[in-house]
């Protein structure tokens, strides 16, 4: 199985990373991520996930940020 890191920030979509076969290792890069995104001061909203190769969340590793005002 493969995996990709995907995000959207500020309404635009993106894949961060992809063509990961070891879980683990995808799994540190969407922390990080994760991390950059709750950071930067240009995010107002962000979401970032772990898919599969069918487009499935993986394990449930899924995270919205938002900064500033709902």
């Amino acid at each position: 199985m493969k995996y990709a890191v995907v995000k959207v920030v500020n309404g635009s979509y993106f894949i961060h990373s992809e063509g990961w076969t070891d879980l683990e290792k995808a799994k540190v890069n969407f922390f990080g991520l994760c991390q950059t995104l709750h950071n930067a001061s240009d995010v107002q909203k962000a979401c970032c996930m772990i898919i599969d190769e069918n487009l499935d969340k993986v394990e449930g590793y899924k995270e919205f940020i938002s900064h500033g005002e709902e």
